[in-house]
């Protein structure tokens, strides 16, 4: 009789070798084929800095066997993810099967923009769904917080007219009305919708979480998100519901270049000052272990 501990071991070995490398935030989902194209192992620092996503898990599964990965990608992970270039996109599409959702965001900070940047974003969408995005992240609300629907209904349509996936970020944590916010969403076609709760982290949310699965979990998909981790994602689950984490895993790179001279490009603060945010393999083990 096979070994399954060891299947599954040498199993996430090469799923590590070859794609959880590619993410700094990740999902699995049952059934998908994440072998990599070829068997091109991806270089850890040149994806890491670009790639989030999310763990989608269906609680009957006990064998990463059943397990995928898809990644949402991003640039400047520092300030919640901006929109990516096409050129990482098109790499990760050719050396990879995975599901690539890709942010589009323009700017930090929030989420009410100028009409400028507005059509920029939807210029940035249509080329990331021309070149292969699976689905586009992003957020449009008004300056009281309240979700701006002309603009969220034509991302959604020009999503949708590619038969991609839409989803509306955390942008959704600073709306005055969590419910009438997700009504409106689902009004309006989204298909999924990353929050914490409405709250810093997660786990700080996770009544409300609950109770926006538990009323519309069978209408649009909720996405738990910020703060996920290997000793609270399956706690997340089981007491809300949901089968789907948006974790990090994030670990740190030094690089001796960024504060020389008097100069800095410092982003981050002490003790990392010099350092820019990777993925570390060691925390998406102990994410997928204490799920499976």
């Amino acid at each position: 009789m096979e070994n399954k501990n060891v299947y599954k071991e040498e199993r996430f070995d090469s799923f590590l070798n070859k794609t959880i490398i590619l993410s700094s935030k990740y999902y699995f989902k049952k059934n998908m084929n994440i072998a990599n194209k070829e068997n091109t192992i991806i270089d850890n620092e040149d994806f890491s800095r670009f790639l989030q996503g999310f763990i989608e898990y269906d609680s009957s599964l006990v064998d990463i066997n059943d397990i995928e990965l898809g990644i949402e990608l991003n640039s400047a992970l520092s300030v919640g993810g901006l929109t990516p270039s096409v050129a990482s996109l098109i790499r990760v599409k050719k050396e990879t099967d995975l599901t690539v959702i890709c942010m589009v965001r323009v700017r930090a900070a929030g989420f009410s923009y100028e009409k400028e940047d507005v059509e920029i974003m939807f210029e940035d969408a249509k080329i990331l769904l021309e070149h292969g995005a699976d689905g586009i992240a992003f957020g449009f609300l008004n300056e009281d917080g309240t979700i701006c629907e002309e603009d969220t209904k034509r991302m959604i349509d020009l999503i949708h007219s590619y038969n991609k996936e839409a989803v509306f970020h955390r942008a959704f944590d600073v709306t005055p009305d969590a419910f009438e916010a997700i009504e409106t969403l689902i009004d309006l076609g989204c298909d999924r919708v990353l929050t914490s709760g409405q709250k810093s982290k997660a786990m700080e949310g996770i009544d409300l979480i609950k109770v926006l699965n538990n009323q519309y979990g069978d209408k649009i998909q909720i996405l738990p998100g910020s703060g996920m981790n290997a000793e609270n994602a399956k706690m997340m689950m089981n007491y809300t519901g949901v089968y789907q984490v948006h974790s990090s895993c994030k670990n740190y790179k030094t690089d001796t270049t960024t504060t020389k001279n008097g100069v800095s490009y410092s982003y981050l603060e002490s003790p990392h000052e010099n350092d820019y945010d990777v993925v570390s393999e060691e925390l998406v083990r102990k994410i997928v272990n204490s799920i499976c």
